[in-house]
Parts: C-alpha cells; sequence; structure tokens
C-alpha cells in the first residue's frame, strides 16, 4: 500500500451536531500573513526546551495516544465527515494503526475535511463549529499532549484562557483587582470572528518560533488546511482555525501571545480569555492611546476588531466573560452577572419549560437541573443576593404556571391542590382562575407548591 495515499479519508454520511468545542480538558488544556510583529520577551522559549525533533514521535507512543483516546472517548463527541462514531473508529484503529502512524512519520498524512455545524447564540447569530473526524480528534489531542506542556509555560500570565489550573473566574478576579486599584477606565476589545480570520502563514511563523520539529509543524499546516463540508460539498479553506478540534485553543493562544507580550512590555494592567481581551487604565486619553496601539498589534496580526463591540469606556459600563463591575460601598469593586447574561438565562429557562407538551413536574426539573447547576457554577462569584433570589421568584413563578396549565380544567386543578393539601377555599380560588396562568401562579398558589415542594423535587436554588 503507498504510504502517501493511506489516509484521505472517505466523507461518508455527517452524524449528530456534537456539544463541545475540543477533546482538550482541564488538565491538558483546560475544562476550545503578510507583516509581523517584531518578537517580545519570552516569544519563542519554548523552542530550546522542545529540542530538535522527536515531538511527533513523542504524541505517538502507545503511553500517549492511550491518553489521548481516553480524553476523546470520555467527551463522547460526533463523528466527522466519514460518518464513524467512537466505537466503529476504534475498530478502524485497531485494524490500521501501524499503517496510520506510518503515514504521519512520513508526512504524507492528510487529514478529512472538518463537518460543518451551525451551533445558535442567544442574541440570534450563529457559531461556526468544525467537527473533526474521532481519528484526527484522536491525532490533535496526542499532538496537544506533548505541545502543551512545551508551550503553555511561555504565555503570558494574564492569558486565562484553555490553559490548566487557570479559568475564566481568573480573568474576572484579575478585572476587579485592576478597577479596585483606581483604573476605572477599560479598553474592551472584541475581535471579528477570530476563529475564522486566522492567518495560517503568521500563526505558523509563530510555532516555529516556539518548537523545532518538522513533523509537527507540517502536521499542523496540514490540519489548517483541511477543507469544510458544508452541504455535502468540501470547501478549501486558506483562513482559520474552526473550534471544535482539539488543537484550536493551543493554536489561538499562540497567536494572540505576542499581543500579550507586547503589553506587558508597556506595563498595561489587562486580562485576556481566548478573544476577550480587556485592558484597564487611569483615563480616557489613556485608553484612547491604548485602543490604537491594540488596532496596529492586531492588523500587523490581519485580525480585525469589532468595532460595534469595542470601546473605551466606565469598567462599570462594561461586561467581561458574562459579569459586570459595581462599586459598593466603601468603594468596594463587586461582580455582578451582567444584564445580558440574565436575559440570556431567562430566555434559555423559557426554551428548556415551554407551556406545551405532556411532561410531569418533576421531568421538567429535571432537564432543568443541568443548566441551573452550571450556570450558578460559573456565575457563583456575583455578590448580588438580591438578584439571585429574584431569578429564584422567577423560576418558581414560571414553573407554578406551567403546573396550572397542565392541570388545566378546574376540576382537576381542584382535584390535584386538595392531594397537596390545599384547603377546600384555596383550591376554589385557584380552581376559580384557572386559565389566568401567570397571574395565578403568583398568588394562593405559591402556599400550596411551596419552596419546599420544589426543593423535594431537587430543584436547585440559586440563592
Amino acid at each position: 500500500m503507498q504510504s502517501c495515499k493511506v489516509m484521505r479519508q472517505k466523507p461518508g454520511q455527517p452524524g449528530r451536531a456534537g456539544r463541545r468545542h475540543g477533546e482538550a480538558g482541564p488538565d491538558t488544556a483546560s475544562d476550545e500573513t503578510g507583516g509581523t510583529l517584531h518578537e517580545h520577551p519570552a516569544t519563542g522559549s519554548a523552542k530550546s526546551k522542545a529540542g530538535t525533533g522527536g515531538l511527533l514521535e513523542k504524541a505517538l507512543t502507545r503511553q500517549n495516544l492511550q491518553t489521548a483516546w481516553k480524553r476523546v472517548k470520555a467527551n463522547k463527541g460526533a463523528a466527522g465527515v466519514d460518518g464513524l462514531d467512537i466505537e466503529q473508529t476504534a475498530q478502524v484503529i485497531r485494524q490500521s494503526w501501524p499503517e496510520i502512524r506510518q503515514v504521519l512519520l512520513t508526512g504524507c498524512y492528510r487529514p478529512s475535511p472538518v463537518r460543518k455545524v451551525m451551533i445558535p447564540k442567544p442574541d440570534g447569530s450563529q457559531r461556526e463549529l468544525g467537527i473533526p473526524t474521532v481519528l484526527d480528534r484522536l491525532i490533535q489531542q496526542a499532538l496537544l499532549q506533548v505541545l502543551h506542556p512545551l508551550i503553555d509555560p511561555t504565555f503570558s500570565p494574564h492569558s486565562h484562557g484553555f490553559r490548566p489550573g487557570r479559568r475564566a473566574h481568573d480573568a474576572v478576579n484579575a478585572a476587579r483587582k485592576f478597577v479596585q486599584s483606581g483604573k476605572r477606565v477599560v479598553v474592551d476589545v472584541d475581535l471579528a470572528k477570530f476563529f475564522d480570520r486566522v492567518n495560517h502563514d503568521i500563526l505558523i511563523d509563530r510555532l516555529k518560533r516556539r518548537i523545532d520539529d518538522a513533523g509537527v509543524i507540517r502536521l499542523v499546516r496540514a490540519y489548517l488546511n483541511a477543507g469544510i463540508m458544508d452541504g455535502g460539498v468540501v470547501v478549501d479553506r486558506h483562513l482559520g482555525t474552526p473550534q471544535g478540534g482539539p488543537l484550536s485553543p493551543l493554536l489561538a493562544n499562540v497567536l494572540l501571545d505576542e499581543v500579550d507580550k507586547a503589553l506587558e512590555v508597556r506595563g498595561y494592567s489587562f486580562a485576556r480569555y481566548a478573544d476577550d481581551c480587556n485592558v484597564y487604565v487611569g483615563s480616557q486619553r489613556a485608553g484612547e492611546r491604548v485602543m490604537a496601539y491594540l488596532r496596529k498589534l492586531y492588523t500587523g496580526l490581519k485580525l480585525q476588531i469589532n468595532e460595534a463591540k469595542s470601546a473605551v469606556d466606565s469598567a462599570f459600563g462594561r461586561k467581561f466573560l458574562g459579569y459586570a463591575l459595581w462599586e459598593a460601598k466603601g468603594s468596594e469593586v463587586k461582580c455582578a452577572v451582567a444584564y445580558k447574561a440574565l436575559d440570556n438565562f431567562k430566555a434559555r429557562i423559557r426554551q428548556l419549560t415551554r407551556r406545551s407538551g405532556a411532561r410531569s413536574m418533576a421531568q421538567v426539573v429535571q432537564k432543568l437541573r443541568p443548566y441551573l447547576l452550571g450556570w450558578k457554577a460559573y456565575f457563583g462569584m456575583a455578590q448580588t443576593p438580591k438578584v439571585w433570589r429574584e431569578l429564584d421568584e422567577w423560576l418558581r413563578h414560571r414553573l407554578r404556571a406551567i403546573q396550572l396549565k397542565h392541570w388545566k380544567r378546574p376540576r382537576v386543578i381542584y382535584r390535584e391542590l386538595m392531594v397537596l393539601g390545599a384547603s377546600q377555599d384555596v383550591a376554589k380560588q385557584v380552581a376559580g382562575n384557572c386559565h389566568r396562568w401567570w397571574r395565578n401562579s403568583a398568588m394562593l398558589l405559591n402556599c400550596v407548591l411551596t419552596i419546599a415542594y420544589f426543593d423535594a423535587l431537587g430543584l436547585p436554588r440559586l440563592s
């Protein structure tokens, strides 16, 4: 068999859309060209540590591949363009791995195109997600596990996204401390379609500064150049590193670290999480200078700032990673959930608790639990007890209205309320207003479908 022809995989029927943005988890990558900039201190320092070559061989060792496979399998991602799921890919690997490995080592491996999936965002827009085949996810994950320990230590300490031991909370806390220190003006920068506009040549150049292994560079370039299957047609890709592959977050940090180092050299206070970067300064004039400097830096990387979403503004008037900052008594700066995040929360709850559909209240609560627990864990830093209580009250109000509509008829409402221990008078009054779902569910029904009732069903409390 000709090794250079082995691994061009034949596209098949696409599987269901995946939910994850990559296989890199918290222990590896935490929990997703013209014009060059001058190289700043520490950029490329991993190159000396990486040595000369051998990284691809390390990535393809049995132990590293076993670890990578466990990660890929645990994430339960969807099939790629070849239509093969986790178990089917395992069969292929058992039969053909020696040939696959040889093709990888000789530099002839050609990744399959990624399967394009559009993920709806809360604001009504869509995010493009690229689903590689399970085999390609395995290879990328194995490569990530070798590259990450070499490259990650060279990144700026102001970078918090997709890094071990770091999370969004760290970036928000850093922002809060900068504002607490008196830097009340923020340069809030949002990059327009960052993952879709990464210039391959610039990215590969920055990667070469950090590692010295032609086989790895060649393989990364092959993944960058792999096309996208959209509607059964493979479209060539010359820009971007679609979200969905394990390598994408690391490559994004490799590119954006150059901007981090440039800001560090000038002594700016900033926090970055993926492509979200906030710089904190003491005045509006200083903020305008920083914004102009950032435009120059991003232009050198052929990236574009989204002017509609970027601004120089009061730190108390902008959101960062879903959080907003506010000033309490005594000039203490605290965190709150941003208004947009609250609106998105309510919109999602409405989707999960649509009043149509024959579901019991216990089933509705069980469907809500994962989202509520995840939302509470992420926004647990918010120092606004009143907001949490109001959200709890709003959620229970909605669930009571849903329960009334499920019971529907006055006779059924009366009977069910009596079973739940309501007095005859309360049951009659609630049943008499049976078609006024929302208003009726905020009155006497509260003394029957109590907080304890929802606690017994397993509904998490936010407050």
